[in-house]
């Protein structure tokens, strides 16, 4: 067993992992930092899925980090460009030299007399078991199953004579040239897939139980085009990024605020892609915008494909799984030789590992989170989630910030720990999620931390209210609990 301690503890080497030790690197360079990741390369998300078309869902203006510009032109990037992006970035700030891969960390405990995380890995491939200690826990795992995604028992499964795959764990030698495809669902990685494979495929359909918003989005951003050359690169980020935040955040509280006329709008733009003889039944969501994510594509590919006669939709339940393809509720079969099941995430927070203070196991779900950030009830440990209305990286960086905030704060004052502490009662049953009603968010529940009905506690999905909070607010207020070293006595409590 080998022991190591760090000021700061990362768990995941994705996008959200990889950034907070880049702030961490800018803002606290004196820190000692170490990264813990169970794949054997950074990029997260970027690094699992492998599938045809693997893009982004934000534009890369805010998806991107906010100290380092995005410089490729297009609008959703690839999903091997995104990569590329972390590996450049974390080699620029040494992050890279800092990670410890093919480590699963199987629990994470504090201990209020050490006043310290100790940390539990296993090397999955020799079995060999490590510790790692460290003052500060930021957990920057997602909130999937890098294991398993989502996937219903279809009846009759065992009947079907072809292939049946999950995009989260995409065959690399794959042939689908020449073949008849399903794809089950009509979320990001559906409308992803169709119009990347369209070309090489007989014909492929995709096969959604109700239909999504979706919307199209220049592939190259034309203003960021107009205006390369005649500004520094970082000028020219900063101001399209402030630009898409903008129009992200105007666009949600419009369609949140005016529903039917937001519908009508997002129909009517999809009408004029598609063209006159696609049936919109196809294409009209029985919800209003926002009460789940939209679906974006580069140029309106997916319309594209549709419109061409590469591929079409089908709407209705599954009946069952015949040998030769698809049966549905309504009679109608949908003949395939692959049948791809994107059928959503498995929702998962901190990686699956076991969290517990003081020999007692902490479930997320027992929990809500202080500025969207801290832990309740447990000390030294933020956890990063992204928006549901806006791009992941944008509340990711915030998060690193107010991290570094407070540990520049703890320095000042002497202080060794602090702990949110709900001293009002304010919980609720909300997830963090909010009101996003995707089957994923509501499958899991069970498992997401929740938020409270005010203050601190409450998790709006705003980022100019996060913007303030987060930079600006007060590092001490009445819900937050700072104890001193222990050294010889009992720790006290902050005077706030």
């Amino acid at each position: 067993m080998k022991n190591r301690h760090f000021d700061v503890l990362i768990i995941g080497a994705g996008i959200s992992g990889v950034g907070a030790a880049c702030h961490l690197s800018r803002e606290c360079p004196e820190k000692s930092v170490a990264i813990l990741e169970r794949r054997k390369a950074m990029g997260g998300t970027w690094d699992l899925f492998r599938y045809p078309g693997i893009r982004s869902d934000s534009d890369m203006f805010t998806f991107g980090f906010n100290f380092r510009p995005w410089t490729n032109p297009k609008t959703l990037a690839d999903g091997p460009s995104i990569k590329q992006y972390v590996i450049d970035t974390a080699r620029e700030y040494g992050v890279d030299k800092k990670i410890h891969y093919g480590l699963k960390v199987t629990g994470a405990t504090w201990s209020s007399k050490a006043q310290k995380w100790t940390v539990e890995t296993v090397n999955e491939e020799t079995g060999e078991k490590s510790e790692y200690t460290g003052a500060f826990l930021m957990l920057c795992t997602g909130y999937y199953n890098y294991d398993h995604g989502y996937k219903p028992d279809f009846p009759g499964e065992k009947n079907f004579g072809g292939q049946i795959i999950h995009p989260q764990h995409w065959p690399e030698d794959l042939d689908y040239a020449g073949k008849r495809v399903v794809i089950i669902g009509s979320g990001a990685t559906a409308v992803t897939l169709l119009p990347a494979m369209a070309d090489k495929t007989k014909h492929i359909t995709m096969l959604q139980r109700s239909p999504t918003y979706m919307m199209s989005l220049p592939a190259k951003d034309p203003m960021a085009l107009r205006l390369k050359g005649l500004l520094p690169e970082m000028a020219i980020y900063r101001l399209m990024r402030a630009r898409n935040i903008a129009m992200q955040r105007f666009s949600f509280i419009a369609a949140r605020n005016y529903p039917e006329q937001a519908r009508r709008l997002l129909l009517r733009l999809a009408r004029r892609q598609l063209g006159k003889n696609v049936d919109m039944r196809h294409f009209t969501p029985s919800y209003q915008p926002w009460d789940q994510r939209l679906c974006a594509m580069p140029n309106g590919d997916f319309f594209k494909a549709i419109r061409d006669g590469k591929a079409s939709i089908a709407t209705g339940k599954i009946k069952t799984f015949t040998k030769k393809g698809i049966q549905l509720e309504s009679g109608e079969e949908l003949s395939a030789d692959i049948i791809i099941t994107a059928t959503g995430l498995d929702l998962q927070m901190m990686g699956g590992a076991t969290l517990s203070v003081d020999g007692k196991t902490h479930k997320a779900s027992d929990s809500m989170l202080y500025k969207s950030v801290l832990i309740e009830n447990v000390p030294n440990a933020g956890i990063v989630t992204g928006y549901t209305n806006a791009s992941w990286t944008l509340r990711a960086d915030l998060v690193a910030e107010y991290v570094c905030r407070l540990l520049k704060h703890m320095d000042e004052k002497g202080y060794a720990a602090v702990t949110p502490v709900d001293r009002e009662g304010c919980k609720t049953s909300d997830t963090v999620f909010g009101t996003l009603n995707s089957g994923y968010v509501t499958r899991a529940a069970d498992r997401l931390p929740k938020q409270g009905s005010s203050g601190p506690w409450k998790v709006t999905h705003d980022y100019f209210r996060d913007l303030v909070l987060l930079r600006r607010g007060a590092m001490e207020d009445e819900c937050l609990r700072f104890e001193k070293p222990l050294v010889g006595r009992t720790a006290y409590p902050s005077a706030a």
